[in-house]
Formats: structure tokens, C-alpha cells, sequence
């Protein structure tokens, strides 16, 4: 019995039992969240609660660990004249380990605001990572108060060197605010079809703190500067909404007859918006004649597609369709013609 007291006394046996305890109560509480709150999770009809757990979970798990680890340390008596330095370092370690979770709970809980809200479908990194600055730039300033560090001074001096810093970077934070101004002014979105000046076109990949990344449809990526973005002209090909019209430029011989060529025209683009994947089934097609042309009286089809990259498959099989119902209808696309007369 004495033994056993002498060594619940011991310092090294009660650093081992905290610290082993410490353990211990993180594991349990790591199952208990993992096999119990994780169900209930998944009962709700929102998923945001399961990504939220997912990421707490590993985090809590640390805290514990080091909290348990700090007291183990504070009940060995070698230690007592570091116990200030002990309590520094492990304040540190707790405020970085909150401001990690909180910028990753953040972001989640941004992400979804924005993806419900109209037009948003992805989040741009650079939301992410200007939350995840801002959280990290309070637990600097929760710090530097703990050891009492006077913040006003540093803050003129890092004035003074952030100057310095801004006519060096000046093209960086022009692409930077540049970018801020793209996403809060809207004019692209993440996961938009636009067009820029210079034949570029493709899907708006992310928006970043330099440039803006965009998928072209032979699947490559072009990278284009923030600030040149800004200034560019741009068509927006999901904007107000995906769906759009085609138009397509046909013609017929002066000798065709017009409402003939207006009904099979119309009914061919019939077939094909009510067959082909991509057309807008519920749309009625129309015609309208524009032009006196040299060889053709020439005439617009319009057509419509759920979204952009639809229209190249709707034209195309309504170009073989109607190419086969004018040789079957007997109508006649001419091609240029020109009379030459010799002089005598």
C-alpha cells in the first residue's frame, strides 16, 4: 500500500498517467464522434454538418493530446522555473491549431453561402484564401497581446516596409485587386463559357490572387493575368443564364419556292431540336429571309441549346438533316456563278 502511494506521488508516474490519460480520453472522444455523431449526421438533409465534423474532429483530437501534454510538463518539478516559457509555447500552439480549424470551418461555411446564392456554382480559391489571411492575422495580433507586444509601432513600421513592398510588387497587387474586383463585380464566374479579345474562349477554371485560370475545349489552360481580365472585353456565354440561341446562315436558288423551303426548313430543325442531346426540346425553330445574294436568296435559322458547347452538335446534325431534305425536296443551294462576255 505504501508503495503504491509513493508511486501515485512520483512526478514521472503522474507526468505518465496525465499524458496516457490525455491519450486515452482523445481516442474515446475520436470513436464516440466518429461511430455516434457521425450517424446523426448523416440522418439531417444537409451534408454541411458531416464536413464540418470532418473536419473538427482531427483538430479536437490534437487539442487534447496537447493540452494533456502541457499539464504532464507543469507536474514535473525540473520544469518549474520554464513553466512561463512551457505556457508561451503551448499558448501558441493552441491559437494556431484554432485558427487552422476555424479557417478550414470558414471556408466551408463561405463556399456553400456562395454556391446557393445566384450564379455561383464554385467558389474562386482566392475567397479561401483571403479568409484564411484575415483568420491567421488575428491569431498573429492574439499573440503578439499575450506577450504584450506593442502592436502600433509595428504596425507604422510594417507601413513603412509594406510601402516599399507595394512599389516592388506593383503588378502582383494590381492583378491582386484586380481579381477582388472580378469577383465582387461579377462579371465571370467560376464555371462560366466566356470569350476574351485574341480568340480565347473556354471554361472559367478559378479565379486566382494572380490570374484567372481558363479551360479551353481541346482541354487546355490558359492563364490570364487578373488586371488584363479586367480591362479585356469579354462575352459571358452563361450569362444571365446557360441557355442560348443559334443561329445558322443558309440559302436557297432564286428559283426555290420560299414557303416551300420556310416548311422544310422548319420542320427539319423540328426533328432536331426535339432528337438531337443539348437542344432545347420545348423551343419551336423559325426562319427568317435577309438577303438578295449573289447566287442565293439567304435566310437565318435560329435554333436553340441548353448551353454553349450544345450548339456544335445541334448544327452539325442539322446541317446533314437539312442538306438531305433539300436533295430529297428537289431545292437547290447554288454556289457563286459568273457570266463572262467576250467582246467582239
Amino acid at each position: 500500500m505504501v508503495a503504491i502511494e509513493a508511486l501515485i506521488q512520483n512526478e514521472y508516474f503522474q507526468f505518465l498517467l496525465i499524458f496516457a490519460g490525455s491519450i486515452i480520453f482523445a481516442k474515446i472522444l475520436h470513436f464516440f464522434l466518429k461511430n455516434y455523431v457521425h450517424k446523426l449526421t448523416e440522418k439531417t438533409k444537409t451534408d454541411i454538418d458531416e464536413i464540418i465534423l470532418e473536419i473538427v474532429t482531427k483538430p479536437l483530437y490534437a487539442f487534447i493530446i496537447v493540452l494533456g501534454m502541457y499539464f504532464a510538463l507543469k507536474s514535473l518539478s525540473i520544469l518549474d522555473i520554464y513553466t512561463l516559457l512551457i505556457g508561451k509555447i503551448f499558448f501558441v500552439v493552441i491559437v494556431l491549431l484554432a485558427s487552422l480549424t476555424a479557417s478550414r470551418v470558414f471556408s466551408v461555411l463561405i463556399s456553400r453561402w456562395l454556391k446557393v446564392q445566384k450564379r455561383f456554382e464554385k467558389t474562386p480559391r482566392l475567397i479561401n484564401r483571403i479568409i484564411s489571411v484575415v483568420i491567421y492575422l488575428i491569431a498573429i495580433l492574439i499573440i503578439l497581446n499575450h506577450f504584450q507586444v506593442e502592436v502600433t509601432p509595428l504596425v507604422a513600421t510594417l507601413g513603412l516596409g509594406g510601402l516599399a513592398v507595394g512599389l516592388a510588387l506593383q503588378n502582383t497587387l494590381s492583378n491582386f485587386f484586380a481579381g477582388l474586383h472580378i469577383i465582387s463585380d461579377r462579371p465571370i464566374n467560376v464555371g462560366d463559357f466566356i470569350e476574351l479579345e485574341g480568340n480565347i474562349s473556354g471554361y472559367v477554371e478559378d479565379i486566382g490572387w494572380r490570374s484567372t485560370r481558363i479551360r479551353t475545349l481541346p482541354n487546355t489552360i490558359v492563364i490570364v493575368p487578373n488586371s488584363k481580365l479586367a480591362e479585356s472585353t469579354i462575352t459571358n456565354n452563361s450569362l444571365p443564364e446557360p441557355e442560348m440561341s443559334v443561329m445558322v446562315q443558309c440559302g436557297v436558288s432564286y428559283g426555290s419556292d420560299l414557303k416551300k423551303v420556310e416548311k422544310v426548313t422548319i420542320d427539319v430543325a423540328g426533328k432536331i431540336q426535339k432528337t438531337v442531346p443539348g437542344a432545347v426540346k420545348t423551343f419551336e425553330p423559325f426562319i427568317r429571309y435577309h438577303t438578295f445574294g449573289d447566287s442565293n436568296i439567304n435566310f437565318t435559322v435560329i435554333l436553340r441549346v441548353e448551353k454553349f458547347v450544345d450548339r456544335y452538335l445541334v448544327i452539325h446534325e442539322f446541317i446533314k438533316a437539312l442538306k438531305e431534305s433539300y436533295d430529297k425536296e428537289k431545292i437547290e443551294i447554288s454556289w457563286p456563278v459568273r457570266k463572262v462576255y467576250q467582246a467582239k
